[in-house]
């Protein structure tokens, strides 16, 4: 029931961030975040579309502005190499973040990546540059999958 209760809350914190912003949160946008909270991995926009209303009346164009509204807002993240998306732990878009990415079952995992980043950020830096947000996709094999081969 934990689970159901981290929803609520993202869900909460989703509300709240699009009003602190002046942004709608529609009932689509709305829909699509409890979609990527209900995934046990990345989703793309076509997985989505056929869960989110009974008369198919969404449309593909529809969802990707959802999804990136999302992502634009910290509520999700893209991951580029799957060309899928992930709903972020409540404040964990403003992290840097590191995405490890099973290449047999496409389960995702995401940490917080802060303290390998030190490097990376001081390196920036010298170069006058200010990270804010970084993210890096590892693949490879789960635990899983690895005792299953």
């Amino acid at each position: 029931m934990a689970h159901a209760h981290n929803h609520t809350a993202q869900i909460a914190e989703a509300e709240k961030r699009c009003a602190d912003a002046g942004e709608s949160f529609t009932p689509l946008r709305r829909r699509v975040l409890e979609l990527l909270l209900e995934q046990h991995g990345p989703a793309k926009a076509y997985d989505l579309l056929p869960l989110i209303d009974a008369d198919k009346s969404a449309k593909p164009p529809t969802v990707y502005r959802a999804l990136d509204f999302l992502v634009r807002m910290g509520l999700a993240h893209r991951i580029e190499s799957l060309n899928a998306f992930m709903a972020c732990e409540v404040g964990a878009c403003e992290r840097s973040t590191i995405f490890l990415i099973c290449e047999k079952c496409g389960g995702a995992e995401e940490f917080d990546a802060g303290h390998a980043l030190i490097d990376l950020a001081d390196a920036a830096k010298k170069d006058g540059f200010s990270i804010r947000r970084t993210m890096i996709e590892a693949s490879g094999l789960c635990a899983q999958c690895q005792q299953a081969a």
